[in-house]
């Protein structure tokens, strides 16, 4: 007998990775090219930019990590102590747990018979799973991983501080206020078409939002550091 099996790979699986990647590398090329361009703007030579990029790398990569650590370690308790507090109630109140998910199925238009049988059915099966699920919205495509995110932020961080530092290493001196800008910007545009490719987004839309946020920045950045017009030395 043969049998067969769709198993569809969803946008929302990738939800987790995909948001610590993309926030990292879009952070990367933007706060450091910012940071690179406005120095560059304040008159500063090209030892003092490649130096400022590598600081602008190495501390904003650890930012990254621990940050992201930190905020998912966060959800991650919450999760945790969500399901202690309904396998409480579980043992304490099973017949009202019972009902609160006959409750749920039944809110999402199930018959109340049928949702009785499924609700029983799930919760002979793996109750705190069911309410895990169905009722506090936790599921294992969902759930926090800190070390994950921590890792993906920080990497994606450094790949995305990886143009500014070569732009700079590449460039001729006199171009490269505007050329680290433009190398930025392009960047930019590259990395928010292959995070709306990978989320199943129009590539366009979010390639051109992220790049006018990018260039926002950057002339802001280069406003302020043209304001001193000094050489730093």
């Amino acid at each position: 007998m043969r049998h067969s099996y769709h198993l569809e790979k969803h946008y929302i699986e990738r939800a987790g990775w995909l948001r610590a990647a993309v926030l990292g590398a879009n952070d990367g090329i933007i706060s450091v090219t910012s940071l690179v361009v406005g120095i560059a703007a304040s008159g500063a030579s090209t030892e003092i930019l490649l130096v400022t990029c590598v600081a602008g790398l190495i501390s904003g990569a650890a930012s990254m990590a621990a940050g992201e650590y930190i905020s998912v370690k966060s959800q991650q308790d919450i999760e945790t102590n969500d399901l202690l507090m309904e396998e409480r109630e579980l043992q304490r109140h099973p017949t009202h747990e019972l009902n609160e998910l006959k409750t749920i199925y039944i809110q999402r238009g199930l018959e109340p018979a049928l949702a009785q049988q499924v609700a029983e059915q799930l919760t002979n099966h793996n109750a705190l799973d069911a309410h895990a699920r169905d009722e506090i919205g936790i599921s294992a495509h969902t759930s926090a991983q800190p070390f994950l995110a921590a890792f993906s932020s920080a990497m994606a961080f450094t790949v995305g501080s990886l143009f500014p530092l070569i732009s700079i290493m590449i460039l001729p001196e006199h171009y490269l206020d505007k050329g680290v800008m433009l190398i930025g910007v392009l960047s930019l545009g590259m990395m928010g078409a292959l995070a709306s490719y990978a989320g199943g987004v129009s590539v366009w839309r979010g390639a051109v939002r992220v790049m006018l946020w990018g260039i926002i920045a950057m002339l802001f950045s280069a406003w302020i550091g043209s304001l001193f017009n000094v050489s730093v030395a």
